[in-house]
């Protein structure tokens, strides 16, 4: 019975052991407050109820999110950049506190226990920075009205043919990587000197302009390498106007090494830009009114000049008659969808064409790379003259054995021309480079009928060829 009475005993000894035990664990786990000590960001939070502890948290990355961030220039003159954290993209969080916290309130009793008898003592809060924020502000309109835009370095020629180059001007830009990387280790790691605003000196990069001086040196255009002029003294204010229209088109062009200058590709930018006025052209050998009257000066003209300097002619052809501002065999003429003319640059560096007209006279000069010693000289010969033919009509009004001239005629002309290859004054080459054809112009003659046998009328039947002009 004593033994019995015992073992009572001791069981409920444990059962109140085991009962305290576990009220006191409840005491010690459901308590409201943080432990003592507890700091978050510097702030204490020690014995502080957890849900005003987390209400103060909220509150205090609030404020800190509207923290001032100022964004410093290097240059004096230009403006500081404010605004404040959350702006530029910029949140705090204390996830680990939060975390803690929560646990403090597990249904379970011995993971709010073991969460408050290992709770830390400082907490620290994370900031993270959402890079487009900034960028999106600060994009690439805005770099360019604040900064400017890189100029490109320029190649001008002066009134003495003289080559001289302005530099370019590079522009900044923000280097984003390194402004992330600035306000990184600039960011507050805590809540404390919450008043002071935050301050980035921001970084820069230079951003170069296109064509710089070194690229423009680079391309080979060193000198004037050949001028030739042609004369408009005759020239009509239409024939004038087209020959200034395709000059000014032509001016400017610069041909890479290997390069090819087409000069249809040129017209039909002319014709686009600003257009061509009426003047005389030659249609299948006969001179006639058109539009476009002139364009081939400006193409024999050029031709002239790739000649002097040895280019490669890819394409050319005389005109149907002679013209009277070249020799014979020297002209390149030019009709719309039939006839182009195109040379090669076989400098093997880039080469500049300028064309203008002033005094009435064409000059077009090429700009380049050429051999001090090296010249070409041109010599047209003619090897035929081309007897002019005659055609007699009717004209019952002339009395019998009278005629009447209606027209001279011209004799034509089978021309030679060679270039003449000359180094260090000794000519080393002498290639020719065209036989060409100008054909005889037709000589009418009106007789009566009676005089002569009338020849039969034919009609062209092939589609008019139209040189110096375009058809409308």
């Amino acid at each position: 019975m004593k033994k019995i009475h015992l073992s009572f005993i001791w069981i409920w000894t444990v059962i109140l052991a085991l009962a305290m035990l576990w009220g006191g664990l409840h005491l010690y786990a459901d308590r409201q407050t943080l432990p003592k000590g507890v700091t978050v960001g510097g702030v204490n939070m020690g014995n502080m109820d957890k849900t005003a502890a987390l209400r103060l948290l909220d509150t205090k990355l609030n404020a800190l999110k509207q923290r001032p961030l100022i964004l410093t220039d290097s240059d004096s003159s230009a403006q500081d950049i404010k605004l404040t954290l959350r702006e530029a993209g910029i949140h705090y969080e204390a996830k680990a506190f939060r975390d803690a916290v929560n646990a403090l309130v597990s249904e379970h009793l011995w993971t709010r226990a073991q969460t408050r008898f290992s709770f830390g003592k400082e907490w620290t809060i994370t900031p993270s920075r959402q890079g487009s924020a900034l960028q999106a502000r600060f994009g690439a309109n805005w770099e360019e009205q604040r900064y400017g835009k890189p100029v490109n370095a320029v190649r001008q020629i002066d009134g003495d043919d003289q080559i001289r180059y302005i530099p370019g001007r590079s522009a900044r830009r923000l280097d984003w990587p390194k402004l992330g990387v600035a306000l990184d280790k600039a960011l507050p790691k805590d809540f404390t000197a919450s008043g002071e605003p935050v301050r980035v000196e921001l970084p820069f990069r230079q951003l170069e302009p296109d064509i710089t001086v070194d690229g423009l040196r680079s391309e080979g255009i060193e000198r004037k390498i050949v001028q030739f002029s042609t004369s408009l003294s005759s020239s009509s204010e239409g024939r004038v106007y087209n020959v200034n229209s395709a000059a000014s088109t032509v001016d400017g062009l610069i041909l890479k090494p290997g390069e090819i200058f087409d000069y249809g590709q040129i017209i039909a930018k002319a014709e686009r830009t600003h257009g061509f006025r009426e003047a005389p052209v030659i249609v299948n050998g006969q001179l006639e009114p058109g539009i476009g009257g002139g364009i081939c000066q400006v193409s024999s003209t050029v031709y002239n000049a790739a000649l002097r300097v040895g280019l490669d002619i890819v394409e050319r052809r005389n005109h149907s008659l002679p013209v009277s501002y070249l020799p014979k065999g020297q002209d390149a003429t030019f009709a719309t969808g039939s006839i182009n003319f195109r040379f090669k640059n076989n400098t093997g560096k880039h080469l500049l064409l300028r064309a203008a007209v002033q005094n009435r006279t064409l000059t077009v000069k090429f700009f380049g790379t050429f051999p001090p010693n090296v010249s070409y000289e041109l010599e047209s010969r003619t090897v035929r003259v081309l007897p002019i033919p005659e055609k007699t009509i009717r004209n019952d009004s002339l009395s019998p054995g009278f005629y009447q001239v209606l027209r001279q005629g011209k004799a034509g002309y089978v021309v030679e021309t060679y270039r003449m290859k000359i180094v260090d004054g000794k000519t080393v080459e002498r290639t020719r480079i065209s036989r060409d054809t100008y054909r005889a112009q037709q000589r009418i003659v009106a007789v009566h009928s009676g005089s002569t046998s009338p020849e039969p009328q034919t009609r062209e039947q092939q589609e008019p060829i139209i040189e110096d002009g375009i058809s409308e």
